[in-house]
Order: structure tokens, then sequence, then C-alpha cells
């Protein structure tokens, strides 16, 4: 892996991770924050932990994405359509 690239992935691993204390509310609902600002929560058909597998596997995707090199084949169009810079 290139110097970018990986330094891109520790980027997201260390700007995603989870913060504070996971709250249980009001009719089962249980939410954690997460350093970005975002905050990660169950929902009707996923749990805490899927959301918070999901929400890292994103992070990491869009900064690998980002600093990948010109060119490379992919599987997921980056960057994604609607995007703006």
């Amino acid at each position: 892996m290139s110097a970018p690239m990986r330094r891109a992935k520790v980027r997201a691993f260390t700007d995603h991770t989870t913060v504070g204390q996971v709250r249980v509310g009001p009719g089962g609902s249980v939410t954690i924050g997460c350093a970005c600002g975002m905050t990660l929560t169950n929902g009707p058909g996923w749990s805490l932990d899927e959301h918070i597998r999901l929400h890292r596997a994103e992070a990491r995707f869009l900064a690998l994405a980002a600093v990948a090199p010109e060119g490379i084949p992919r599987l997921v169009p980056y960057p994604p359509s609607g995007a703006t810079s």
C-alpha cells in the first residue's frame, strides 16, 4: 500500500472512532457518538454495531478513494455522482 493510501486509512480510523457512552433512549433506541460528529444509532432492521461497522467502512472507502492513483479500475464510481467539491 502506498504511503498516501496508508495515511488515508489511518486518518479514517482516527477520525471515526466512537466517543462517549452508549445511550439507551425511549422505545429501545441505542446511540453513540462518532468523533466526526455523527450520531450512530440502531434502527428497525439494523443494530448499533452494524451501523458502526458500516460508518467506518464508508469512511475508509471515501478516504482511500480520494487518494487512489488516477486510472485505477474501480468497483464503485468515485467521486459519487452528485458529489460537489
